[in-house]
């Protein structure tokens, strides 16, 4: 259990205390606990393992509620039916005070990494998909809260502890899941600048990503189009063209801002020997990638070019000052609506002389003031895009902070490839639809073909953007 010890210190980390907080810890028997230092505010909950033979699943009273500042729950849920993961979800929703974090470590791949805490439970360990976690999460509500309004627990990241990665099991498997305790008054639900109350927010831009935009489906689309591993512009070739702008040394840091299914993240690492961090917003990229990492990636003899991913919003993820050599970030800030927000955090990640690669999709400066063509902005609301010219893109990340900007309006590359992967998208057309369906291919060729008349009507550009850190 040495390796659970450290998989405690990870967890520990991850918690955010601070003194006179009330912690609950809700655990197995023989499993590991959080650290004795802590015993003063923890208060253990011990299942005994043969509750989970019960369809209904005893748990303290209601008495409970709004108790814990901090709720961690470790390993219960993967032994756990789905009506007993929904009771436990309700439970931990009632027990948290509000701006309470609630933190569930479990086991999600199909490999018993690391064995059940006890061995009658390892008949019972299901290891589900991390999207059904943040769905039981993200959709537990308590409509009983003070003043008729309603409480919900907000996603805040998902991570994979490193022990278990870099270890022998080389597995991305062991994943922790953090929320925060919303409260939303019935008489506060005030309209936000898209016109949507905060209940009507919540996860939906997430939604999106892993219901159409890259829904496992239109992830295969793409990576049939865009090449193994990718589902970016160019794939391989403009990863290693622009990879190579970098100079990466073995041993830095790396960002990946949207990471995708990890193409570029594997490339950098086992090329380079760097450690990469990987975020996305889209459970399904991302249990994608950590499915392909055992395959994928090529650990060095120190384990120094470790590859992780986690799930979270770049928008309020929160690193601290200088925690990185590099950021990386391919067709993906096109999502983000103040994008001076996150370049301010870009700047402040980055350590000093640490460099930033950007490329993303880009308007017209006509566009970009609002004097579009009707048929592109109409493209640019359905996708939820917020674009800028290579110029206005540029100016911004100089106004930020950034020194040694380089602007570049990469539009006819990228009308170059454009043409090159429909050329091999029509020649690999029964392989195309043998995997996907008639439908995907006429999906894509059509989809192709509208970026090449955008691009042809002057309304969509692609840049490439690089800048440093003084």
């Amino acid at each position: 259990m040495a390796q659970e010890a450290v998989a405690m210190r990870e967890i520990l980390a991850l918690l955010p205390l601070a003194g006179g907080q009330r912690v609950l810890e809700l655990a197995l028997p023989f499993s590991e606990r959080l650290p004795a230092s802590l015993a003063s505010l923890v208060t253990v909950l011990e299942l005994p393992h043969s509750a989970f033979k019960a369809e209904d699943l005893v748990l303290p009273s209601d008495s409970t509620v709004s108790m814990f500042d901090v709720i961690v729950v470790n390993r219960v849920l993967t032994f756990a039916s789905e009506s007993q993961a929904k009771l436990v979800s309700k439970k931990l929703l009632r027990w948290l005070k509000p701006d309470g974090v609630v933190l569930i470590r479990e086991s999600c791949l199909h490999e018993p990494f690391p064995v059940a805490p006890h061995p009658a439970l390892q008949s019972e360990a299901q290891y589900r998909h991390p999207s059904f976690y943040v769905g039981l999460l993200g959709t537990a509500c308590d409509t009983e809260s003070p003043q008729q309004g309603f409480a919900y627990l907000d996603f805040v990241a998902c991570t994979s502890l490193a022990t278990y990665r870099t270890g022998v099991s080389h597995t991305h498997g062991e994943l922790c899941f953090t929320y925060r305790k919303v409260e939303q008054p019935g008489d506060q639900e005030e309209l936000n600048s898209r016109g949507r109350s905060a209940s009507e927010q919540m996860d939906s831009f997430q939604v999106f990503l892993d219901n159409e935009q890259y829904s496992t489906a239109s992830i295969t689309r793409y990576e049939k189009i865009f090449g193994a591993g990718y589902v970016s512009t160019g794939g391989q070739s403009t990863t290693t063209e622009f990879v190579e702008k970098l100079n990466l040394q073995a041993g830095q840091r790396v960002l990946d801002v949207g990471c995708g299914i990890g193409g570029g993240d594997f490339y950098m690492a086992n090329r380079f020997h760097v450690s990469v961090l990987g975020i996305d917003l889209s459970t399904n990229m991302v249990f994608q990638a950590m499915e392909r990492f055992q395959t994928s990636h090529q650990p060095t003899e120190d384990r120094a070019n470790d590859v992780a991913f986690e799930i979270c919003d770049a928008t309020t993820r929160e690193f601290p000052d200088a925690s990185f050599d590099v950021i990386y970030s391919r067709d993906t800030i096109l999502h983000i609506e103040d994008k001076t927000a996150l370049f301010t955090q870009f700047l402040r990640w980055l350590k000093p002389g640490g460099q930033l690669l950007i490329s993303d999709y880009c308007c017209a400066e006509a566009s970009e003031r609002g004097q579009g063509s009707e048929q592109f902005q109409a493209y640019v609301k359905k996708r939820g895009y917020i674009l800028l010219s290579p110029r206005g893109y540029g100016e911004l990340l100089e106004r930020v902070g950034f020194v040694d900007v380089v602007a570049e309006d990469r539009t006819e590359q990228f009308v170059e490839v454009l043409k090159e992967e429909l050329r091999r998208t029509y020649g690999n057309k029964a392989e195309f639809v043998a995997e996907t369906s008639q439908a995907d291919f006429h999906d894509i060729v059509s989809g192709w073909e509208s970026k090449l008349s955008r691009c042809a009507d002057g309304d969509q550009k692609w840049g490439l953007f690089l800048a440093r850190k003084a």
